[in-house]
């Protein structure tokens, strides 16, 4: 789709710079990237807003963290992470 975008609108730039970091993260990293990865330069070639593009990323998500909890909440059972937490502790909220 994000190729397809740049064609219509006659800039594959977007797109060709996201081809060229795929393939840089494949060969250096090992790393394939998720579904979300074209997001990017899709919505930048449709015009959207850079501030705009977590909000969109979340709003797609909603149905699907909703029924995540849902889950938890009828088997009475909480889904955790296996990473452990190593950051600070004791943040005070709202501290000047």
């Amino acid at each position: 789709m994000s190729m397809q975008l740049g064609i219509d609108a006659g800039n594959l730039k977007w797109y060709e710079m996201s081809e060229r970091l795929l393939s840089v993260a494949k060969e250096s990293k090992g790393l394939h990237p998720n579904v979300d990865f074209f997001s990017a330069s899709t919505y930048y070639t449709m015009g959207i807003p850079l501030d705009l593009f977590t909000p969109i990323f979340a709003i797609a998500r909603i149905a699907g963290w909703s029924a995540h909890i849902m889950e938890q909440h009828r088997n009475n059972r909480i889904i955790r992470p296996t990473d452990d937490y190593t950051g600070p502790f004791g943040l005070k909220v709202g501290a000047d």
